[in-house]
């Protein structure tokens, strides 16, 4: 921390405001109303500003009590700053600073769990809103927001609206399966109670926030004149669209009025975010680490790389959704992806491949190959991974994988490196990652393992060059 600058607190904020900075001018004048469990910097620079709106308009409901689910450090931090932290909101065109001041209150599930609990079942709460994962739910947060809810039938409250924010398909009902298992294990009556009186709406959320990095803070600092341990920086794009499905069906009008999407069905969105967004940024992110491109914008800014996104979602993935205007939200995507405020780290994209691919790419390429229609980039994308599976780029340098399967992927890939065949069976068999039948597709094998031999032989952005452009009837 600079020894000339004031840390960030409520004593700060005038002198934030009279900067130009947007600041929090309401008070929490009321206990928070929701719980959110996760609390990563996607939360902060997402929903938490959502609530921040609300907030801001009068809604005293929305203070959040943000509960980090292991590690203190983001908790201890923003206890330092009266809950306060900045954002950092960055187009291609502008740039802006705002102070959020949602998060009233934090706790930490690993170290005081019983307040944690104790806060689900609070008369204040309304909601319990999930940033967890982007794998699966497992038992110990089932356990953690059934003894909460239970304590609340208990003592004869009403049921909560739990809304899943997390990257995973039908996001709700993985959560509301999750946690009515748990209450019927303990009491029959207990799940019975959930049922009737608890909402579990899906949700899609879309926004990218890179990891937060000194240079994060620094411009925080010089930005703000003081001192921000936790400053974020995302892109001034978001989107949250959730399903209507409420215990307060009145809940639907105040999201609205921030600017969130009520649908009566989210599966389209969340399908569109997955396929589009998320299995862009996957195949991109191994691109580039491949080919010694660090940021995502670097990658974009290739006019191989440019065009290779924009024929994959053009023509492979985008067709195939059932999202109505995804021809614009493409267009969103490659203008997002360009954005070179962000400096996305195409490393941190590509980490845990193993458990992204099958949402990603799988149902996608299982869903072309259905049709008939083409997979020659989605098999691109299998073969990029596959290579950065060998922990180098074209020039040698080494990274790591932040992957479960980390040793094992870059023992195999290395192992097979000059054996296309062995490459393919050794990391594209595997059906936890590839599912039972991709991997059998004698097509989807014969154009993988070209890509790759491809790749091997003249790397990454030479094998790009190379793919056949689609023809007009595509």
């Amino acid at each position: 921390m600079s020894a000339t600058l004031l840390r960030l607190k409520s004593s700060t904020l005038p002198a934030l405001a009279a900067r130009g900075v947007q600041v929090p001018a309401y008070r929490h004048a009321r206990a928070p109303g929701v719980v959110h469990l996760g609390l990563g910097a996607f939360h902060r620079a997402h929903q938490a500003l959502v609530f921040d709106d609300l907030l801001g308009a009068g809604d005293a409901r929305w203070g959040v009590h943000g509960v980090a689910m292991h590690n203190p450090a983001v908790a201890d931090s923003l206890g330092a700053q009266d809950q306060l932290y900045a954002v950092r909101l960055a187009s291609a065109r502008a740039v802006q600073w705002r102070v959020c001041g949602a998060i009233s209150r934090t706790s930490v599930a690993a170290l005081s769990r019983s307040e944690v609990v104790t806060a689900i079942a609070s008369p204040d709460t309304r909601w319990v809103t999930l940033t967890v994962t982007e794998k699966a739910y497992g038992p110990e947060l089932a356990g953690l927001l059934i003894d909460g809810l239970a304590l609340r039938q208990r003592a004869g409250l009403a049921g909560l609206t739990l809304a899943c924010c997390d990257n995973l398909l039908a996001n709700g009902r993985q959560l509301q399966a999750l946690c009515l298992a748990e209450a019927d294990r303990r009491d029959p009556s207990l799940a019975r109670w959930l049922e009737q009186a608890c909402a579990f709406p899906s949700s899609m959320v879309d926004r990218i926030v890179p990891a937060s990095s000194p240079d994060t803070l620094q411009a925080a600092r010089q930005a703000l004149g003081v001192d921000d341990v936790v400053a974020l920086r995302t892109e001034a794009f978001w989107e949250w669209v959730i399903e209507r499905r409420f215990v307060d069906a009145a809940d639907a009008g105040a999201l609205e009025s921030a600017g969130v999407r009520v649908v009566d069905d989210v599966a389209a969105f969340e399908e569109a975010k997955l396929r589009l967004l998320n299995g862009s940024h996957s195949a991109m992110a191994c691109i580039g680490a491949v080919a010694g491109l660090p940021v995502i914008s670097d990658c974009i800014a290739r006019p191989v790389v440019r065009g290779y996104v924009h024929d994959l979602m053009s023509h492979e993935v985008g067709p195939l959704l059932k999202r109505p205007d995804w021809l614009q939200y493409r267009d969103a995507l490659i203008e997002r992806f360009a954005n070179p405020s962000l400096q996305h780290s195409v490393h941190q994209i590509a980490s845990d491949g193993s458990r992204k691919i099958p949402q990603r790419w799988v149902p996608a390429a299982q869903d072309a190959l259905a049709r008939g229609r083409p997979i020659d980039r989605l098999a691109f994308a299998a073969a990029a991974w596959m290579r950065y599976c060998q922990g180098a780029d074209d020039d040698g340098r080494t990274y790591a994988l932040s992957d479960p399967l980390a040793d094992s992927l870059l023992s195999a890939a290395r192992a097979h490196r000059g054996d296309i065949r062995g490459s393919f069976d050794a990391l594209g068999r595997n059906p936890a990652i590839w599912g039972n039948h991709l991997p059998t597709h004698a097509g989807w094998r014969t154009q993988v393992e070209a890509h790759l031999a491809s790749i091997q032989s003249g790397g990454m952005l030479a094998a790009l060059s190379r793919l056949t452009p689609f023809s007009p009837s595509h």
